[in-house]
């Protein structure tokens, strides 16, 4: 947790610094204790999207594993390839049977018509 500064604490540490590093000196102190700064904040936000990239890359790989497993697991394709295999087999069975209902079947008289029939 950072410490909360008021006016106060920074005209104290001012007035310290003043006196100790002297006027002359003062403002190139300021100057390099800013590109102090600076550089933390750059590798602070360098470090923070790294973090963000990996999180980022490591979110895609779970997704890309749950898309594959989805995928193999797919109920919709699985009862698809078994309404394909069913009507295979129906079509196969049909079509031995087909012909043997071709090559069995032999003309037959005509039925017999009831006796009340005019026609």
């Amino acid at each position: 947790m950072l410490p909360q500064f008021g006016f106060s604490e920074f005209l104290l540490l001012a007035v310290a610094a003043l006196i100790v590093v002297g006027p002359k000196d003062l403002p190139m102190m300021m100057r390099r204790i800013g590109q102090f700064v600076a550089k933390g904040r750059k590798m602070a936000r360098e470090f923070q999207s790294a973090f963000d990239d990996i999180a980022r890359q490591t979110e895609l790989d779970d997704l890309r594993k749950e898309i594959e497993s989805l995928k193999k697991d797919n109920a919709v394709a699985q009862a698809v390839d078994d309404m394909k295999s069913a009507e295979k087999d129906i079509n196969e069975a049909v079509m031995r049977e087909t012909p043997r209902v071709e090559a069995d079947a032999k003309p037959t008289a005509q039925p017999a018509k009831p006796e009340g029939d005019p026609a």
